[in-house]
């Protein structure tokens, strides 16, 4: 029996035609929308049973009228779900499900992320597209002399204490649930040690309440002169303001974030022509120790595949009512 699914965010040069290509494999009917989900679009879920979303926030109002849609499940793209109101899912009767996608993207840029900062990367960079050839203030450090914590060892995690373990530099980990395999890489030490002993400090943990902010200007005081700092994970676990006054004070030397605070409504977007309203993005990026993507560490080949795949196949164990390995709440 087919299904009817609306796919919010729909891109059309690299998401459309595995989207097709899975939907006909697994007899989907889809309507399609290239942008967020809100409360002017929200009608195209009208008649559908699933709505297929990425990080766009969904909150009570939206919820209600995803329920009012006839929506029965509602499925992100991505990992996490932070930006899905749990609360007013279950109050509106939808199961929520994710997609996860593969470590090894996110992990190899992490990894990036860390050697480009240890190397002033984006100094370089900048230099050479001016033809400034010369080298006082770009020397950079070896990763083998520096002492790195990875804070959250889950799949991503665990994959970037792999790809560390290779390049010779003491490993630090720190996680509620310690993992035996990490272990062998890497020493398990209280959060206290992670800020007092790293020169290096990645992020690989979901935004849940208790960690907002996890990097504050407290946390911040009690790290070593210098320190580099790294997220791929979620942008409101460093605080923004914190960060900048730690910049330019220099106790941070570096920072490589792939994610911001506030960043939903300006990545995906052309926002060239625009006034962007987030202060804190626009100090950052005028850092020269400071590297910015928009959100986009696992964007691979692989990726796009998987998730579009997993996405729709969990709208089809729910139709089918089926058991969902991807349901979340």
């Amino acid at each position: 029996m087919g299904i009817k699914v609306v796919v919010y965010n729909m891109r059309p040069f690299d998401e459309a035609e595995w989207f097709s290509r899975y939907a006909k494999e697994l007899d989907i009917e889809l309507v399609t929308c290239p942008d967020a989900p809100d409360m002017q679009n929200v009608s195209l879920a009208r008649g559908c049973l699933c709505a297929d979303i990425i990080t766009s926030p969904i909150d009570r109002e939206l919820m209600a009228a995803f329920a009012d849609c006839g929506i029965k499940y509602l499925v992100t793209r991505t990992i996490g779900y932070d930006h899905i109101d749990l609360a007013a899912a279950k109050e509106f009767g939808i199961r929520v499900g994710n997609a996860p996608y593969g470590p090894n993207g996110v992990a190899d840029y992490t990894v990036m992320l860390i050697l480009m900062s240890i190397r002033r990367m984006k100094q370089i960079m900048q230099r050479t597209l001016i033809q400034d050839y010369t080298l006082a203030g770009i020397q950079g450090r070896e990763l083998k002399d520096l002492t790195v914590g990875v804070i959250g060892t889950g799949r991503i995690g665990r994959t970037v204490i792999g790809n560390l373990s290779g390049f010779g530099c003491r490993i630090l980990a720190y996680d509620l649930y310690e993992n035996e395999e990490v272990r062998k890489k890497a020493e398990y030490v209280a959060l206290e040690e992670i800020w007092k002993q790293s020169d290096v400090i990645t992020l690989h943990t979901p935004l849940t309440e208790d960690n907002f902010h996890l990097i504050d200007a407290k946390t911040i005081g009690k790290m070593k002169d210098g320190v580099i700092l790294i997220n791929t994970a979620r942008g409101a676990l460093i605080d923004s303001e914190a960060l900048i006054g730690a910049l330019e004070s220099k106790k941070v030397g570096a920072a490589a974030l792939d994610v911001v605070e506030n960043e939903f409504g300006l990545y995906y977007y052309d926002h060239k022509n625009d006034i962007l309203t987030n202060r804190e993005l626009m100090l950052l990026r005028s850092f020269p120790n400071v590297t910015i993507s928009h959100h986009m560490a696992f964007y691979t080949d692989n990726e796009v595949k998987t998730v579009i795949r997993d996405s729709l196949t969990g709208c089809r164990l729910f139709g089918e009512g089926k058991p969902n390995p991807w349901e979340v709440g």
